[in-house]
């Protein structure tokens, strides 16, 4: 029965959108889904950006024409060419009338020619296709952006059935979006500072561990950089915690703004006063000529004493890393060794014999300060103390 399978096919799109774990597979997922569901040889999802005046395509599945990507960097389409999204539609939506969906034919208009757009039906001819269904995405009340599925030259046209159709499905779609964004929103939480924007621990735990991967499977170089903010306490304790958040923030600026100097880079704020760079790729002389770049600057705030930098990188010798821990230990206690000589400088541990010696030292309470460098199973016990 034609209705069954609808439902089984609206079923499996709702499904998979569930299922997917990030934008891209949501997007895909709904494409796949759409074109499935009405018997399309082709599927594009695209979004609204009205900051930017634009229709941006998000993902096109199915059989694409020439020069269309699954995923485009750069498909988009001025809104002025689709007068139906910022007129017919988007005034429907506010005065509280229903999205529906409409279709066209290398021909024009299917129907009453509402929605009807001579770009769509030249795109249409371009690219060898007979009809297409346009069903507009509704998410929170707003217009977020429409769902296009085609058909080739020579097969049945979509019909008034098929409209409404993608009309149900559309509102299928945007209930993953939301689910989507959601999630997405709750995973950013979850590894950001709140205080500062940057990553946090669990992302730089997160984040050391695919590097490390990736450098015993290729050798790539993967450095660590850890600052210790000079005079935050006394900032504290004379201006208050209003003014040491401040400064927290602007040296937060400085730690993204060095980063975004080594490609790939993350930037974070490992709690307290103690912030790090994760870099995968650079070579060490890179990442110890920003860890350079990054004390100058902090040297310049108006608030503070500077910072005291360690880095630590496989590109150094440095003997072999095989956890986390260990390019932690290596850095921090390259940091301790900045911070004892005071020094304007980072002090690197694959370049300063006394850092490999107190990094490989018995581990002591004052040295072990951060609870989450914490043994981890692979690490084995740690030594006891001397």
């Amino acid at each position: 029965m034609a209705e069954d399978r609808r439902l089984r096919t609206v079923v499996a799109l709702a499904q998979s959108m569930a299922a997917a774990h990030t934008p891209r597979a949501s997007w895909r997922a709904a494409a796949h889904g759409a074109r499935e569901a009405l018997g399309g040889s082709f599927a594009a999802l695209s979004v609204w950006e009205r900051d930017l005046g634009r229709l941006r395509v998000l993902v096109n599945v199915g059989a694409r024409a020439g020069g269309e990507e699954e995923f485009p960097e750069s498909e988009t389409y001025p809104v002025h060419n689709f007068p139906e999204i910022t007129e017919f539609l988007h005034e429907r939506w506010a005065g509280g009338g229903e999205p529906n969906a409409w279709v066209e034919t290398v021909d024009g208009p299917a129907e009453d020619g509402h929605g009807y757009c001579h770009q769509r039906v030249a795109a249409l001819r371009r690219r060898g296709r007979g009809c297409c269904v346009v069903a507009p995405i509704v998410l929170h009340g707003r217009a977020w952006g429409e769902l296009y599925v085609a058909r080739p030259l020579h097969a049945p046209v979509f019909d008034r059935e098929d409209a409404d159709f993608a009309t149900v499905l559309a509102s299928v779609v945007a209930a993953g979006i939301a689910q989507t964004e959601r999630l997405e929103e709750v995973r950013r939480l979850a590894f950001t500072d709140p205080l500062t924007g940057l990553a946090n621990r669990r992302a730089v735990d997160s984040r050391l561990d695919e590097a490390l991967e990736r450098h015993r499977a290729d050798g790539s170089v993967v450095s660590l950089v850890v600052c210790d903010l000079n005079g935050l306490k006394q900032v504290n304790d004379t201006l208050g915690h209003a003014v040491g958040d401040r400064l927290l923030e602007r040296f937060g600026s400085v730690l993204s703004l060095c980063g975004a100097m080594l490609p790939g880079a993350l930037a974070a704020r490992l709690g307290g006063d103690e912030f790090c760079l994760v870099a995968v790729g650079p070579s060490a002389d890179d990442v110890v000529r920003v860890a350079d770049e990054l004390c100058r600057r902090a040297a310049e705030l108006e608030l503070g004493e500077g910072v005291a930098c360690g880095v630590a990188s496989t590109g150094d010798p440095i003997g072999e890393v095989r956890s986390a821990r260990r390019l932690f230990r290596l850095a921090d206690a390259a940091q301790y060794r900045a911070k004892a000589a005071h020094s304007p400088k980072p002090v690197v541990a694959g370049r300063d014999s006394a850092v490999l010696r107190l990094a490989d030292a018995p581990p002591r309470p004052a040295r072990e300060r951060r609870s989450f460098r914490a043994v981890r199973p692979e690490d084995g016990p740690p030594a006891p103390p001397r």
